[in-house]
């Protein structure tokens, strides 16, 4: 259980002590700063610690976001200041200088960091804040917004804080924080605004996020069997079920927020499962498309496919970028004529809603799939995700040509983690790296596409069977060693990711359509699935600051350019009957390998307690 130390003078009268008990707090008094500090070394140091003010007047919910957020290991609010099990030893070496420069006294020391007339300058809690600031702490303060949190240093001052806690309905503030920020016009305006109240709703009778994000894949699952049937009332039911599994999306999220259960499992969880959700009803589409006589296997995958290669464009541009110097300076042309759109309320919506978010892309495959046919919902998904596609990337090559970027080693490393290389690559970079660095800096994401397309074209315009592929295979593997023979700093080295996933995906898709055997697309819709499972759990590992899976992982799988060239050997090698088994066991064995490792690892993580994240997702 954590514990709360309250310092200072105590206030007849005031609630500071049950509003701690009701946050899950135990509560100990502190007759002084040495009391205080005897206290706090008597504290378990693997529980959370905190130190407020007795004279504290603020919302509960001040108090919830200042002292519980498990996402920070050191926060402070007002006249109350916390500190995680990580960050223990550092708020002690501050609470013992304090103690030390002011002789063991309970008061002095130096003022408190709090706006005038917020607080007392004499309240330890500030003190210790200070303390920590001086030490280059990295002190998270929650953004309180019109919620108060005060230590007054009179009556008067206390008797209008009082007033402006009144003033303010923390519970409302509290609702509304819990909605997403940046969320998609259909979010926004039509899930948003109740789904908030499921959100209070679960927190209320002691429901995890978690089990919302379980229910809402369960809730697509039977969704995706609803449409596998085939018949009209299957479609419908499909279609509800679809929107009532995105409105739980959305309060998982939600009550995260509302409640503060962040965790790194439950950020995976989220992640994963809606990858999940969306594949699995693609499936679904065609396997009642085909009960129907309709075979649309292969715009199932397509879509798969684009969807999959729209995110990777987004994961390595975010990538990319994320701690470079053009993104800190907002200097790209591109990107102020973007923040000067959005300063016009019409133009941020519209341009929401053309990428397609979740939201819109859920709702539109929701209302066709009830009162049109899989194929029609299949066609409007690939226009609408290519549109959109285009769309975001055409506007970040800009963003890239234009920009004076910087990019460091942590950003060339994730890049190369995301293109997923495996032993053949790896031995062709080796080999390559010294004469890779006097190419120009447009070589690695042009040798990535010349030969994704190569490979690719090769496959959809020589007959099944052929050797021409494999050719093409071999030359893939070569032109991808190259790709990340150097270091991937370039402008546009963060498309060598996509190109790479493009190849191979679309390599798959076309290699089985050209089988033309019945069951081979479905089998490469399997394959393509677990594949990407991989590269999506790899983008969650360095999110969460654990680094991309291991090596033996990937070079188990093959690696991206392994496993293009070992679909093409056996397309030359099998007929297609034995092609679709074979790529029906290697759907297997990539699921199964990924599957226990992905799950063996976000779990021990989790066990291991593992710094809390909350990842606000892609609005794609």
């Amino acid at each position: 259980m954590p514990t709360a130390i309250l310092t200072g003078q105590p206030v007849p009268g005031s609630s500071i002590e049950s509003e701690l008990r009701s946050l899950g707090f135990e509560v100990r008094a502190a007759s002084g700063a040495a009391d205080a500090e005897l206290l706090l070394a008597q504290v378990s140091a693997g529980e959370r610690v905190a130190l407020v003010d007795a004279r504290f007047v603020g919302h509960l919910h001040s108090l919830r976001l200042g002292l519980t957020d498990p996402r920070f290991p050191l926060a402070a609010i007002p006249g109350a200041v916390t500190a995680q099990p990580a960050a223990r030893q550092a708020l002690t070496r501050a609470m013992a200088r304090e103690n030390l420069a002011v002789g063991g006294a309970a008061l002095g020391g130096a003022p408190a960091r709090v706006r005038q007339g917020e607080g007392d300058a004499e309240s330890l809690a500030d003190r210790i804040t200070a303390a920590l600031d001086a030490d280059g702490a990295d002190v998270h303060r929650p953004e309180l917004g019109s919620l108060v949190a005060a230590v007054p240093a009179d009556p008067q001052a206390r008797n209008e804080a009082r007033q402006s806690v009144a003033a303010v309905d923390d519970e409302a503030v509290r609702l509304k924080s819990a909605v997403k920020a940046r969320d998609g016009f259909v979010t926004t305006f039509f899930i948003s605004p109740y789904s908030r109240y499921i959100a209070r709703w679960c927190a209320r009778r002691g429901l995890t996020p978690n089990q919302v994000t379980t229910a809402s894949l369960i809730t697509a699952l039977i969704a995706a069997g609803c449409a596998a049937t085939g018949t009209r009332g299957g479609f419908v039911a499909a279609g509800v079920l679809l929107i009532a599994s995105f409105v739980l999306d959305c309060t998982d999220g939600q009550l995260a927020r509302y409640s503060l259960q962040y965790s790194t499992l439950g950020a995976w969880l989220d992640a994963t499962f809606d990858r999940a959700k969306e594949y699995a009803y693609y499936a679904g589409l065609a396997l009642g498309a085909a009960r129907g006589g309709d075979d649309v296997w292969a715009l199932a995958l397509g879509a798969m496919v684009l969807q999959t290669c729209r995110h990777v464009v987004d994961f390595s541009f975010n990538e990319a970028n994320v701690d470079s110097t053009a993104a800190a300076a907002n200097t790209s042309p591109t990107a102020a004529l973007s923040d000067k759109l959005d300063s016009v309320g019409w133009t941020v919506w519209a341009r929401r809603m053309i990428v397609l978010p979740i939201g819109e892309r859920w709702a539109m495959i929701a209302v066709l799939t009830a009162v049109t046919t899989p194929r029609i919902t299949l066609y409007a998904l690939l226009v609408g995700c290519a549109f959109a596609a285009t769309y975001t990337t055409a506007g970040r090559v800009l963003r890239s040509q234009t920009r004076k970027a910087s990019r460091t080693d942590r950003a060339a490393k994730a890049l190369a983690d995301l293109a997923d290389s495996g032993p053949l690559a790896e031995a062709v970079a080796a080999g390559l790296r010294k004469p890779a660095r006097r190419l120009p800096g447009f070589t690695a994401p042009a040798v990535a596409l010349l030969g994704g397309l190569a490979v690719v074209a090769t496959a959809a315009l020589t007959g099944f069977g052929g050797p021409w592929p494999v050719v093409a295979a071999v030359a893939y593997v070569l032109t991808s060693g190259l790709a990340v023979a150097r270091p991937l700093k370039g402008a546009l080295d963060w498309l060598v990711p996509p190109f790479l996933r493009a190849a191979e995906y679309g390599t798959v898709l076309v290699l089985a359509a050209k089988a033309d055997v019945n069951g081979a697309l479905p089998a490469a819709f399997g394959l393509v699935a677990a594949v990407a499972y991989h590269h999506y759990d790899t983008v969650y590992r360095i999110r969460g600051g654990a680094g991309a899976p291991p090596q033996w992982l990937v070079r188990t799988i093959g690696g991206h350019e392994g496993r293009t060239l070992v679909i093409t050997v056996l397309a030359v090698l099998l007929t297609a009957t034995q092609f679709k088994l074979a790529l029906t066991v290697l759907a297997v064995a990539v699921a199964l390998v990924v599957l226990v490792e992905s799950i063996r690892f976000w779990v021990a993580a989790h066990q291991g307690g593992a710094p809390a994240v909350h990842d606000e997702g892609e609005p794609a």
